[in-house]
């Protein structure tokens, strides 16, 4: 919406107030090309007379080509010239701020944002410090604030300073997701590639060929996990130290249990390589400086995160942008549904199927609504569900429109569906079948679409409205609830900036977590730090990496993580008493790192000198270099050699590193006939009973591939794909 209409503004006074200098608003414009542009990108966001109000906003409507009309019928010519500067003011009566152009970008780099005019609110407020200065930065902002234009303005500081072959700078992109990454390559290819800067995506299990097309790579975009790996298998720190500008989406990620830790040691890695340059040189100046930015979402303890980013000379700017900054107004509604203590989650889930009807019709205002649901499963019942109760008015063209897409699908049931206006999408079909159904949503063709969380975190598929159905998902055969991070990627689908000013997310919940839910979403939750849980394999690759070499090192590497920050300020959640001082609390960490060594040596993996330095054993080496959870190689310490080769399969199959792999319902059947059947072909060490485990399950496709034996399933052929690249680790 252009204007906003104040309240002391009645239908029948005269324009004085609110009226629109005429001069002022031509200086911004310069053809109405430039005005729909504008309008697009929500630049003008009011004049700066009338005060504003959250209820009215003008219609607008298109007269000629030239002029654009309001509803109370002000004519607003466009004139030719365009500012530099454009004011604006923030929806909470903030003095005037300044938006930032594009032309105050070099322009050999001005390519970059070739895509705006100016720079959005938040980008505008970070500009001078990304782009005018080397400090590290965090920056917090709700979803869709434009945080990757934040990153390209810090690589091209870096750019502007860095001499000209840029033969030796890196920029590292890290992102918790390998479809965000997935993304911002197809992105940076296109925009840094005419400026000579080459991208290599980085992710999932690629091998060692990278090391050679790294060293030829000048932006390396990739996951906590597979920098991780990466970097321990280094034999020298020698990339790693041409490492220029560190970038972390998500930073918010590092409070995940599981996948925290490895993004915290990362980054600690990172600056503790930087510091013992530093030691080595002996002098800051020769050393070139690492930069670090961070995005995160909205968080009460940004300053934390700052903390742990500031290195020993300059603290880290820390700039947090409002919800109400946010381009498109986000409507957050949290549902609670009464479960009873007989109602098994199933149960629950299946009874929310039932109210997703009323709730599209309250709520998505006739736009495109994005429905999350917990399994596949779930997702192709609660389209049919909802197919049957609702019916969308659909225009006639849309209704061909919709044909069309039908005619191109492969799947049946989803052919069904898609002509009522309704279908679903999850990670288990078809390729070409999603990418049909993601192109009928995106045109807006079609009104609801369901899908599973999975696909929440890479495909951009914005709605105007996004349910969250039940906020427990099923993983490794147990229930449990969404992590923070998924329901804030989930929720950040809602709001199409091109297309809406407002947007709602729906969160369906039990009576009983309502609240707990309400919290998260006003961003309440202090981020900690998972790291304590995973100390023992991070502290391994670190001693192998030799990063760490001695008790005292141990614990400087400690102090530069974000543990060490969080622990000083809540002890009591890493299981220190409260009444504990610095010191106490560092010698507690302090013991901690100690248990951990004497965990590793006592299983052999590093030894101790007499100088009291730690030296890595083989086993120490092959377990950081492959990536083995510490509670598998205490499992391979039982192998005496004896074993047959069922009872190796079946110790394989018990190994943590297919925790990620699903026992899903609907292919019990496929798998016990795998199992035992006696006219077919089956494997070869047949397990008792039927499969009911994700071991068994492991244990079944292992031997299945191994014997040859063709699945006719694309789920179970993917995670077949999964178990081997994890078995080729660990084997």
């Amino acid at each position: 919406s252009l204007f906003k209409k104040s309240d002391n503004m009645h239908k029948n006074t005269e324009f004085k107030t609110g009226s629109v200098d005429v001069k002022e608003i031509g200086t911004y414009l310069n053809t109405s090309e430039n005005m729909k542009e504008m309008i697009k990108e929500g630049f003008l966001r009011n004049n700066h007379h009338a005060p504003i109000t959250k209820d009215s906003d003008f219609a607008l409507r298109r007269v000629n080509n030239e002029e654009i009309v309001y509803e109370n019928g002000i004519k607003i010519q466009s004139f030719s010239n365009a500012s530099e500067i454009l004011d604006m003011t923030g929806a909470t009566g903030r003095k005037l701020e300044i938006l930032r152009a594009v032309t105050e970008i070099p322009t050999q780099f001005r390519s970059i944002f070739k895509e705006f005019p100016y720079f959005n609110y938040a980008q505008s407020k970070a500009l001078d410090d990304l782009l005018y200065t080397n400090r590290n930065f965090v920056i917090c902002a709700p979803t869709g604030s434009g945080k990757t234009v934040m990153f390209e303005l810090a690589i091209t500081r870096l750019l502007m300073e860095a001499p000209l072959p840029w033969l030796n700078i890196k920029v590292v992109y890290m992102a918790p997701i390998k479809a965000l990454c997935s993304q911002r390559f197809d992105d940076w290819k296109e925009k840094f590639g005419p400026i000579g800067l080459t991208c290599k995506e980085l992710t999932g299990d690629t091998l060692m060929d990278d090391l050679f097309e790294i060293h030829h790579a000048d932006i390396i975009i990739t996951t906590p996990e597979k920098w991780d790996s990466m970097t321990r298998r280094w034999r020298d720190n020698s990339i790693v130290q041409l490492v220029r500008l560190f970038l972390i989406d998500e930073v918010h990620v590092i409070k995940d249990e599981s996948r925290g830790a490895t993004l915290e040691v990362v980054v600690s890695r990172m600056k503790t390589i930087q510091s013992s340059l530093w030691r080595l040189l002996g002098k800051h100046d020769t050393v070139p400086p690492l930069r670090f930015v961070a995005v995160s979402a909205t968080i009460p303890n940004t300053q934390d995160i700052a903390e742990w980013l500031s290195d020993s000379k300059m603290p880290a700017v820390c700039l947090k942008i409002d919800e109400d900054q946010r381009p498109v107004k986000l409507r957050k509604i949290v549902l609670g549904f009464p479960c009873s203590d007989n109602q098994t989650e199933f149960k629950f889930d299946l009874t929310l199927n039932y109210k997703i009807a009323g709730i599209i019709q309250t709520y998505s205002e006739q736009k495109p609504a994005l429905v999350f649901c917990a399994t596949r499963k779930g997702v192709q019942q609660a389209a049919s569900v909802l197919a049957k109760d609702a019916k969308f008015l659909l225009s006639i063209e849309q209704k061909q429109r919709l044909q069309g897409f039908a005619n191109s699908l492969k799947d049946s049931k989803l052919r069904d569906l898609i002509t009522y206006g309704v279908a679903y999408h999850h990670a288990g079909m078809e390729i070409s079948d999603r990418k049909t159904i993601e192109g009928a949503f995106t045109v807006g063709d079609l009104p609801v679409l369901f899908t599973t969380s999975t696909l929440a975190m890479g495909v951009n598929l914005p709605a105007h409205l996004v349910v969250i159905k039940s906020t427990m998902h099923y993983v490794g055969g147990v229930f449990q609830e969404y992590s923070e991070t998924d329901i804030l990627q989930m929720i950040g689908r809602a709001g199409r900036p091109q297309f809406d000013t407002t947007a709602t997310a729906v969160i369906m919940t039990r009576c009983s977590t309502r609240e707990r839910y309400i919290q998260m979403l006003n961003g309440a939750d202090i981020i900690e730090s998972s790291l304590h849980r995973h100390l023992v394999e991070h502290l391994n690759a670190e001693i192998v990496l030799h990063t760490v070499t001695d008790v005292s090192v141990a614990l400087e590497w400690i102090r530069s993580t974000f543990l060490y920050i969080r622990a000083l300020k809540n002890p009591t959640h890493y299981g220190f008493s409260s009444g504990l001082d610095k010191a106490g609390i560092e010698a507690k960490l302090q013991e901690l790192c100690l248990k951990n060594l004497n965990d590793l040596s006592s299983f052999d993996l590093i030894r101790m000198d007499e100088a009291n330095n730690f030296k890595p054993t083989e086993t120490g080496r092959l377990m950081a270099w492959y990536y083995i959870a510490f509670d598998t190689v205490k499992q391979f310490f039982t192998i005496k050699g004896t074993e047959t080769l069922n009872e190796l399969i079946k110790m394989i199959s018990n190994c943590s590193e297919f925790v990620d792999v699903k026992l899903r319902t609907n292919e019990k059947k496929i798998l016990n006939t795998l199992n035992k059947d006696k006219d077919k072909i089956t494997i070869r060490f047949p397990m008792e009973g039927k499969i009911k485990t994700r071991e068994m399950k492991v244990n079944c496709l292992i031997q299945a591939q191994l014997g040859c034996i063709p699945i006719q399933d694309f789920t179970l052929t993917q995670d077949t794909g999964r178990i081997f690249r994890n078995g080729l680790r660990v084997t």
